[in-house]
């Protein structure tokens, strides 16, 4: 009976690719469809609520799905995405990632009694061609990359053991990786039935690097910004501007989907929501998604005075859900937009993520550079995957997840405008990290761990997010779920 059930489900995913295959090639068809989706969207997450959460968290989730979908549309009908790269999309990302991903999840979850993670972010170099201020990573000339070898069995194994098929690659520079004659875009060619998005500065994406992603079909790139020429030059170095601007059209010309990541500090938060700014990169070049990132005080050169302030954060929240909604334009904010995830999504949480950083450490976030496992050592002594996402430290920021919302009722959850235990619980989550023993990842979180004027900031800036937000989360999530029950 197994493999009847097996063999029915891969029909009906054949069934469901030929329906897609001809709503991504067909303009009317598409239309028609993306308006079925998106009525089956409201059904199940507004009318039908499975998890249980607020009624407006699932509002703004219905809005951040429909805008994806919104712009997917968009670039198909401009031309903005190859063959190659839409049948990519046909059959890996929805194929493989979404439909085939579905069914090995469940597999998972009937053997095993939980969710898996839904992705990892693998950083296999720090090396970079370049120096910005305040960069996360602190990356630079560093020589600290990933064996090949490490990278590639990380890959399998995610595959072998949860059914992922959806990677995320940061650095450093991923496009400068180098390992055993071997380069990323190398990997993804081997693991060519799987879909990754690619962060990058973009200066080493000429029309030849443009060209072979377009062939691959399955990476997309997310171009970092920081606004227009002054601020990405200011961050970034002189003339990065103009070659982030080249790399664009490169992309465009060669039919690569991409999108744009942008940093938020004090000194941008205004420019990068405003209108100039989004009719530049979405309607002009074409972005086809955007990622709001904002500034964390690790790497190099840690400052709590580069962070957006808590009042410049909320400024945002209201003008970031207006374009998702009214202008259906996908940028998500990881701190802003927690309704959409049910909240912090670290430490390999159900259909959440982890990284690897260039040393095959595991930390439960990028901006987490804590770690109780390495990789290699891992894979050495036998072990895979499946043992590091039950550390101490992954096991109790999922309890913490848990307690704070991702398993309350929905009259019970907590503040998701301030979901993120590293930059809004700061001693929670240190207290995590040192009562479960783990190492910081690098000098520079060791520093920070250990600053008393640092754990003294984070609390003070934690205080004023919350005097700025519980209330309003109270009145217009939480009010109206008490009263219906």
């Amino acid at each position: 009976m197994g493999a009847v059930r097996d063999v029915s489900k891969r029909l009906a995913v054949s069934s469901v690719l030929f329906i897609l295959n001809s709503m991504i090639h067909n303009d009317s068809i598409r239309r028609y469809a993306l308006k079925s989706v998106e009525r089956r969207m409201y059904l199940d997450l507004i009318k039908a609520n499975p998890d249980g959460r607020p009624a407006k968290v699932q509002e703004e989730k219905f809005w951040m799905g429909r805008a994806l979908l919104n712009r997917i549309h968009l670039a198909l009908s401009r031309g903005h995405i190859s063959k190659e790269a839409s049948d990519a999309l046909l059959r890996i990302f929805l194929g493989n990632v979404f439909f085939g991903g579905f069914y090995s999840r469940r597999k998972f979850i009937e053997k095993h009694g939980y969710k898996p993670p839904l992705f990892i972010t693998i950083s296999p170099t720090r090396l970079c061609n370049l120096r910005c201020v305040g960069c996360y990573a602190n990356a630079g000339a560093e020589r600290a990359t990933m064996p090949y070898e490490t990278f590639d069995r990380i890959v399998t194994d995610a595959k072998t053991s949860w059914g992922m098929h959806f990677f995320v690659i940061s650095g450093g520079e991923p496009l400068v990786y180098r390992s055993e004659g071997k380069t990323f875009l190398d990997l993804a060619e081997k693991h060519c039935d799987c879909y990754f998005l690619m962060y990058t500065n973009g200066t080493l994406i000429d029309l030849e690097m443009a060209r072979r992603l377009a062939r691959l079909g399955n990476v997309t790139p997310a171009v970092s910004v920081e606004g227009f020429k002054a601020e990405t030059d200011a961050r970034r170095g002189a003339g990065v501007y103009e070659r982030i601007l080249l790399a664009l059209s490169n992309l465009r010309r060669m039919g690569v989907p991409f999108g744009i990541s942008v940093t938020v500090t004090k000194d941008n938060v205004e420019l990068s929501m405003s209108d100039e700014f989004i009719g530049f990169y979405f309607d002009e070049q074409g972005a086809s998604y955007g990622w709001v990132f904002h500034y964390m005080p690790i790497g190099r050169g840690i400052s709590l005075s580069r962070m957006a302030s808590p009042d410049q954060r909320v400024s945002m929240i209201n003008r970031e859900w207006e374009l998702v909604r009214d202008r259906k334009i996908f940028m998500a904010d990881f701190w802003n937009s927690g309704t959409s995830s049910d909240g912090c999504i670290s430490a390999a949480r159900g259909g959440g993520y982890f990284h690897i950083n260039w040393n095959a450490d595991v930390t439960p976030c990028v901006f987490a550079p804590y770690t109780q496992h390495n990789m290699i050592d891992i894979y050495k002594d036998g072990g895979d995957l499946n043992q590091v996402i039950q550390s101490s430290l992954f096991r109790a920021i999922r309890k913490w997840q848990a307690d704070y919302a991702y398993e309350r009722k929905p009259w019970e959850h907590g503040n998701l405008l301030r979901q993120c235990p590293v930059r809004d619980h700061y001693k929670e989550f240190r207290d995590m990290v040192l009562s479960c023993g783990a190492r910081p990842a690098d000098d520079d979180a060791r520093d920070a761990l250990e600053d008393a004027s640092y754990l003294e900031g984070m609390e003070k800036y934690d205080r004023r997010m919350s005097r700025l937000t519980d209330g309003y989360w109270q009145k217009e999530y939480i009010e109206p779920e008490v009263r219906a029950s």
